[in-house]
Order: C-alpha cells, then structure tokens, then sequence
C-alpha cells in the first residue's frame, strides 16, 4: 500500500477510535449494562427454570447470543453515526476531493466500528464470566465469527449513513430491521425448539447463521450448518463492500 495512503487509513481509523473512546461512558458502558441485566434477567431467574439447552446450561447458551448482539448493535451504530454526521456537517466532501481512493475512506470507517465492536464483545464477555464458566470450544471460529459480523454490520451501517438524509433515517433500520431480526435470531432459545414450518422462517434469517456460527466455537453446539453460516457471511461482506465502494464512488447521497 502506498505510504500515503497508510497514513489517510491510519488517520480516519485514529479519528473514529478517538471519537467513541473520547465518551466511552456513552458508548462502550451502556452495552455492558444492558447485558448485564439479560443475564440477571433470562440467565439467573428464567435459566434456572429452563435448564439445559443443546446439552449446556441455559445461561452458557445465551451467552454467545449476547456477545454478538452487542457487537451487530455496536458495529452498525458506529459507523452509521459517525458516517452521516461527517456528511451532514459537510466533513466528507473534504475526503471525497482529497487524493485518497474509496477503499481507504470505507477501510477507516469500517475499522473504527469493528474496533467498538470487537471493545464492547470482549466487556461483555467478561461480565459473562461473572454469571457463568465455559471453556472456549474453538478459538479461530470465535474469532472468525466475530470478527466477520462485525465487518458486515460496520459496512451495513455505511450504506445507511450514504443513504438518511436526516438523523431519524439513521434510527429507521436499527429500530425496524435490525432488532427484530437480532431477537429472532436465536439468541435466547434454540431454532430446533420450533415447529418445523417455523424452524424454514427463521432460517431465513441471516442473523440465526452468525449466532449459531458463533456459539458453536463458543460451546461447539449448532442448529445450523456450518458452511451456509460462513458462506453467506463472505457473501454478503462482499456484496455490502462492493455496494458501498460504488455508491461513494459515484458521490451518491454525499456530494450537493
């Protein structure tokens, strides 16, 4: 990469860590906290009614579910914040007419909400530790789960900053989209519990992959395939970058 361009990536990457470290109370504390009370809440009263869910403790089972819920949330609000705040204050047309490709404006907003993310999985995890033991079944899936998500909703969050016109268009999609699909996505109960005609609904939830890929290199339990669950994460990380690579090239949305 050329040097130049090292520093524009290392710049705005710096510039969105700095922005949500800067007020880390607003933003890294509030996760910790709503997760806290699911696992006072779903882990310690509902659990212990529950019991065993594919063959771990209830409170375990949702622990993944937690962690990327956290991570989704966090990755997508970063990026779509920061995006369109940068626009309506007419900071990105200096980016657009700067000497610095497209790819390096995505890759330094994109690192800063896998940054947050990622801050905010590890807190969580950790308060998880506090409610509940587990051993790591398999590190790489983790990571690669994680660390795919995160990218993901950090580009989706992009693409809806490209496109709001105004700040309650950046809450449209959380609200209306990404919520429902998170609390359908498994995160509190198996799939296999459902009836069959439900079981084929939810599995048209990309987010059921990404949970269930993630707990299973959490606990090495699944209720969906594998390779589905990292293939579509590669596909539509690819579609969203492409999507978004040509939108801001073009100046869709950002340029008066």
């Amino acid at each position: 990469m050329n040097n130049l361009y090292w520093i524009a990536l290392k710049s705005i990457w710096r510039k969105e860590v700095t922005r949500f470290l800067r007020i880390w109370i607003q933003t890294l504390i509030p996760p910790v906290i709503t997760m806290s009370l699911y696992f006072v809440i779903f882990g310690n009263l509902i659990g212990s009614r529950v019991g065993d869910m594919g063959g771990v403790s209830y409170m375990a089972f949702i622990v993944p579910g937690l962690i990327m819920m956290s991570v989704i949330t966090n990755s997508y609000t970063n990026v779509c914040s920061s995006f369109f705040s940068a626009k309506f204050q007419r900071n990105i047309e200096e980016l657009l007419v700067a000497p610095v490709p497209t790819h390096i404006i995505i890759l330094g907003y994109v690192g800063g909400g896998v940054m947050r993310g990622l801050l905010t999985g590890v807190l969580v995890t950790i308060v998880s530790l506090l409610f509940v033991r587990y051993q790591v079944y398999s590190w790489p899936f983790v990571i690669f789960t994680l660390l795919l998500t995160s990218i993901l909703f950090s580009l989706a969050g992009l693409l809806n900053a490209v496109f709001a016109k105004t700040f309650d268009d950046i809450s449209i999609i959380p609200t209306f989209v990404l919520t429902p699909l998170t609390y359908l996505g498994g995160v509190f109960y198996s799939i296999t519990m459902l009836p069959t005609f439900w079981q084929w609904v939810s599995k048209l939830n990309p987010i059921v992959y990404m949970i269930n890929g993630f707990r299973y290199g959490f606990l090495g339990v699944s209720d969906v395939s594998l390779i589905i669950t990292f293939s579509m994460l590669l596909l539509f990380v690819s579609i969203l970058y492409l999507l978004a690579w040509k939108f801001i090239e073009s100046g869709r949305g950002l340029r008066s």
